[in-house]
């Protein structure tokens, strides 16, 4: 079997730049990024008409024993019918970083020239001198002296848990430390196993597999296993969980020496879905995350968190991912997204259609019970009342939920229009060809402006499907938060007259930023629905069976 010429890979996510030089005559600059590693070089898009360019892209270089540990990273002006300008570089002397962690690191171009920020992790070393890994007191892995350097030994073959440390990590998570660190949540053990039944990217009817773990912004990878559709890589993987509503996202890669690592498969899996010490198969789906692809991928996971520290970060601003699928304008999207829109709207034209029966006395026995229920609220109504009401209809949703165990109707017919529109973008794909640039230039405006519509109408239904999914138990943690919450307002506003909470809110937000300059200003309502998942992301989320699997065969025959 080949061996892994490489002895680590470099991953790299550029992020922005700040602070830029003016190099063309308007005062701007159209910026770009070079990397070289060695003999290894890449090149980043180019960002038009800033001094303070975004790009958001990835890359992966790769580290050898007999060459140079210093990444150099410049910065470059795009001129059109002439030689480039240069305007600043950098080094990294990746022999000083921590291996298997993901480094934000913001670094300053020579001369005064501005910075660069980006995430960097050295990972994906196939060492050959094992030892079984250590648990420090804090709960992380230990890195011990491997063949080369410094670096964390998460071998599976000689992995052995020691008990006593363990129980040193739960007690790190325990209740009576709540108040330690608050933004240290957790911590996530993952053992990838294997996978079976990959694709075939090579010509030979194999592929040369990796496996990428993803935690928000942290990025680990695997060693590359040559010439199977079921490899066996036996790595441990440990990360630290800032939120515990963050989602895993494992990715499996066929390497190609001489280009981009072509996708062979993903899962997405919420860390609160996770079963500590389950073996088991998760099958692949393709890069949306809503149609099956071949082969599975076997996972050992283990979270352990302080439930008391992730209940406060729920209340505060979600970590941005940086490293996003771009989100392009199609017709079924934003058809799509009218649709989930309409239902919202539909929700609340039937309740005020509904109030509106009740005035207009369509049914005696109706109206009569609404008028005496609106007697009695009103005449006794208090503002402690108010999360008392919010309670009930958690509690109802709970019952139901209880007597009739989810739905997947809704799922499954998402599903089916998910693949009208893959067969629709194939069939468009072949329109676009068949015309010609000028007029795809001319309708880019226009597809900006609908991208936009669509991107608004996403935000829009997802923030209601949000509120329906807190109500409807979807995520049990954050509805049993949201009713302990509603309960503890309900006591407070019992005993404590409104006028006095007001104040203390409107102190607090007044001073947050005397007390706390670097404090992001937030809104708790908005942060706590934004860790509730919307449908889309149910359907993105939601496990596949072995059975579905075997139903779906036929179906990709005859399609493809």
């Amino acid at each position: 079997m080949k061996a892994q010429i490489w002895s680590s890979v470099v991953s790299l996510v550029l992020i922005e730049g700040k602070g830029l030089l003016p190099m063309d005559d308007n005062g701007l600059s159209d910026p770009y990024c070079k990397f070289r590693l060695g003999n290894e070089k890449y090149k980043s898009k180019v960002a038009a008409k800033t001094l303070n360019p975004r790009w958001l892209e990835q890359f992966d270089l790769h580290m050898y024993d007999d060459q140079t540990s210093v990444l150099e990273i410049s910065v470059w002006d795009k001129d059109v019918g002439s030689k480039d300008d240069f305007m600043g570089r950098c080094q990294v002397d990746l022999s000083e970083l921590k291996r298997e962690e993901t480094h934000h690191i913001e670094k300053e171009l020579e001369d005064g020239a501005g910075s660069v920020s980006f995430l960097l992790t050295i990972t994906g070393h196939a060492s050959h001198a094992h030892s079984p890994p250590c648990w420090g007191a804090d709960g992380f892995l230990k890195p011990q002296i491997g063949s080369a350097g410094n670096e964390t030994i998460t071998d599976l073959a000689n992995y052995m848990p020691d008990p006593r440390e363990r129980l040193e990590v739960q007690r790190r998570f325990s209740l009576l430390r709540s108040l330690r660190n608050l933004n240290d949540v957790g911590l996530l053990q993952v053992k990838v196993i294997k996978a079976t039944g990959l694709l075939a990217a090579d010509f030979g009817g194999k592929s040369d597999p990796f496996c990428v773990l993803e935690l928000t912004n942290a990025r680990l990878q695997t060693q590359t296993i040559y010439k199977t559709l079921n490899p066996e890589w036996g790595k441990v993987f440990t990360f630290q969980v800032k939120d515990i509503h963050s989602i895993l996202e494992v990715s499996c890669y066929d390497e190609d020496r001489n280009k981009s690592a072509e996708f062979l498969g993903k899962v997405a899996i919420p860390l609160l879905r996770i079963k500590n010490g389950e073996r088991k198969a998760f099958f692949l789906k393709d890069k949306k995350l809503r149609r099956r692809t071949k082969g599975s991928i076997v996972l050992e996971m283990e979270v352990i968190y302080n439930s008391i520290k992730a209940s406060w970060r729920t209340f505060n601003p979600k970590e941005v991912k940086y490293l996003q699928m771009e989100q392009k304008f199609k017709r079924q999207v934003l058809v799509r997204n009218l649709q989930r829109v309409s239902r919202l709207v539909m929700a609340v034209v039937n309740t005020g259609r509904f109030v509106k029966s009740c005035f207009e006395w369509e049914s005696k026995t109706r109206s009569i019970t609404a008028f005496i229920m609106y007697v009695l609220m009103v005449w006794n109504f208090e503002l402690y009342m108010l999360p008392l009401v919010l309670l009930s209809i958690f509690f109802k949703y709970y019952i139901v939920r209880s007597v009739m165990e989810g739905r997947t109707d809704q799922q499954e017919e998402a599903e089916e229009e998910e693949q009208d529109e893959d067969e629709d973008d194939e069939e468009r794909g072949k329109v676009r060809r068949e015309k010609s640039k000028s007029f795809k230039e001319k309708l880019q405006a226009i597809q900006d402006v609908c991208q936009t519509v669509q991107n608004g109408l996403d935000e829009v239904a997802s923030l209601g499907e949000s509120v329906k999914n807190a109500f409807n138990w979807t995520v049990p943690f954050l509805s049993w938060l949201a009713v302990i919450t509603l309960a503890i307002a309900t006591v407070v506003l019992y005993f404590i007259p409104l006028r006095y909470l007001v104040l203390v809110w409107g102190i607090n937000k007044f001073t947050k930023k005397l007390r706390n300059p670097n404090a992001i200003p937030n809104n708790e309502l908005l942060d706590f629905l934004s860790r509730v998942p919307s449908d889309e992301e149910l359907i993105e989320y939601k496990e596949l069976k072995s059975e579905e699997t075997q139903q779906l065969s036929p179906k990709k025959k005859k399609t493809s």
